[in-house]
């Protein structure tokens, strides 16, 4: 069985990204008997201006979209796109528009200890924001989606107290930016290939299928 790795750009408040990520779990169980794959989460900030404290969601979205109309039309697409995998999109419940860096900075120190972490991290922040309506910008927030992933609260704690980390973050934003990631989510595969867009259940079942048997084909090849 080929093994297959993806590296997925991507922010916790950005809808498409979740959603991404749903349609890209079910083309994995489709595809398990056939190819391994392994995740990694790379970090993305849709709005770097937002203070560390947060934004008025509702004020901010109706600015950035064009007024509260478009706003409700993007919301009832999602929603409806959501549930068919599986997400309750609570877009009403969402108050803060948070700053994302230490949310990633989460993300990161998880995937330093295993991927199984990570996932559960990203899992929970998603939830958190796009279907409990809590600030994922909050360190309260935050080192409770820590604790009950598995990693320890008070190195946590103090590692959110400080800037660790955060340049290193920055720039990796910077340099996904400078190799033409400018939306997300954006999927690398094996660092050679790239998916762009929250693409639907088929499209990544073929992808995973394809680039498996290029790297089948190059192996005999070697042989």
């Amino acid at each position: 069985m080929e093994r297959i790795t993806i590296d997925i750009v991507s922010d916790v408040v950005c809808p498409w990204c979740y959603l991404g990520k749903a349609r890209l779990e079910l083309a994995i169980a489709e595809v398990q008997d056939e190819v391994g794959v392994d995740l990694n989460w790379r970090p993305y900030r849709l709005n770097p201006e937002y203070p560390p404290e947060g934004v008025d969601q509702k004020k901010a979205l109706a600015q950035k979209l064009g007024g509260e109309e478009r706003v409700a039309q993007a919301h009832k697409m999602l929603s409806d796109l959501g549930r068919d995998v599986g997400i309750k999109f609570d877009f009403d419940a969402i108050k803060i528009g948070p700053n994302t860096l230490d949310a990633h900075r989460l993300i990161h120190w998880a995937g330093t200890e295993n991927r199984e972490k990570q996932e559960k991290v990203v899992n929970a922040l998603f939830k958190a924001n796009f279907e409990e309506g809590r600030n994922v910008g909050s360190h309260a927030v935050l080192l409770d989606i820590a604790e009950k992933a598995g990693l320890d609260r008070s190195v946590i704690a103090a590692l959110l107290s400080s800037d660790a980390d955060s340049d290193l973050l920055v720039a990796e934003i910077e340099a996904a930016q400078k190799i033409g990631v400018t939306g997300v989510p954006f999927f690398i595969f094996d660092q050679q290939y790239a998916v762009s867009g929250a693409q639907t259940p088929d499209v990544l079942i073929e992808a995973l299928r394809d680039i498996a048997k290029m790297k089948a084909e190059a192996r005999a090849g070697m042989n």
